[in-house]
């Protein structure tokens, strides 16, 4: 039995948490060289920069200087203690997922992350799951490491990015992946990569995370809406990061659409704002008037805590900001972690 198949064991001496994050990501310690002797483009690497951090770079250049909390449980578990986190579902850095890069060598980045994953999860002792990545870019290898992360690995469910190299999740080439995610059982969560619109943006680098993240977001689980995929796969639970983007923004207006356009109306034979409300989201907007307006669109059993953790642009305090947002203890309590153990399919917390 691996790490991930153990259920949450007893709380720690003096650890009073019971929050479920289910954005946080892991980087491993090392990457291995690529299978074969000729190098892959887009293939990572792991340069130590002393006091316990490490570089990632990608073709030759740096993409994310991380600390060991990214590979070292007994960091993570001290953070959580702290800001009352239980439990924290692990996922890939999105960067790893490897769309990009030779299908096999994909394949086989995906495999590495997922192991470590797994380790983590073992190292833990219940106070991590797994949500590990696939190679989307081919059918088969992802639906092949979708069964090994979850029937050998434990793994509660799959993070997938909210593109594709630029093909976005609703599309119908995707059904046969997500046919076998509903039949297994397991959560999708989905998280921003590679967003478009980056030729838009006018500033530095970091503007991808602040706004192309949740832009690529919110069109991504519009896909999902338009695209009529939970209307197909009716036991799906998918749930979108950043607290699905710009969907909310966009929502009232795709409604509108809805009644104005008969072709939408044929599309979409269920409302979009009812398909939104079968879809998750996390609650990292930074704001609470922002989670109260998540909580009107969504439906109170469907936002979950999210922190991103363990990079430097994450919600320091997740659990203080749902206290702070809503007064109602049976609320908090769904927010804070009921919601996410229904999505994760957890027994017990």
């Amino acid at each position: 039995m691996s790490g991930s198949e153990k259920g949450p064991v007893p709380f720690r001496s003096g650890c009073t948490c019971c929050g479920i994050d289910i954005h946080c990501h892991v980087v491993p310690a090392r990457f291995p060289l690529p299978a074969g002797d000729s190098p892959v483009r887009g293939w990572p690497s792991m340069v130590t920069s002393g006091n316990c951090h490490a570089t990632v770079v990608i073709d030759d250049k740096p993409y994310r200087t991380v600390s060991d909390a990214c590979w070292v449980a007994e960091r993570r578990l001290e953070e959580m203690d702290r800001t009352g986190i239980r439990v924290q579902a692990l996922s890939p850095m999105p960067e790893l997922f490897g769309y990009w890069i030779d299908k096999d060598a994909a394949n086989d980045l995906t495999r590495h992350v997922n192991d470590a994953i797994a380790a983590l999860a073992v190292e833990g002792e219940g106070r991590f799951v797994g949500l590990g990545g696939v190679p989307l870019q081919d059918m088969d290898l992802a639906i092949a490491e979708l069964h090994r992360m979850v029937r050998e690995l434990g793994f509660r469910g799959v993070e997938i990015g909210s593109n594709i190299n630029g093909v976005p999740i609703g599309d119908p080439r995707f059904h046969p992946f997500f046919a076998e995610v509903e039949n297994l059982g397991v959560a999708v969560f989905v998280h921003a990569v590679r967003p478009a619109g980056m030729d838009r943006l006018v500033g530095p680098a970091p503007l991808q995370q602040v706004l192309g993240y949740p832009t690529d977001v919110g069109l991504a689980a519009a896909s999902v809406i338009t695209g009529g995929l939970l209307l197909k796969f009716p036991t799906l639970r998918i749930a979108f990061s950043h607290g699905g983007g710009t969907l909310a923004s966009l929502l009232p207006r795709l409604e509108q659409g809805y009644s104005a356009f008969p072709a939408l109306k044929e599309a979409m034979p269920e409302p979009p704002s009812l398909q939104a409300r079968r879809l998750y989201v996390d609650a990292l907007v930074f704001d609470t008037d922002t989670l109260r307006r998540l909580i009107a669109v969504f439906g109170e059993e469907r936002l979950m805590l999210g922190t991103d953790y363990p990079f430097s642009f994450r919600d320091q305090e997740p659990v203080a900001r749902i206290e702070a947002a809503f007064a109602d203890a049976g609320l908090r309590e769904r927010l804070t972690y009921a919601n996410a153990q229904t999505f994760l399919a957890l027994d017990e917390v």
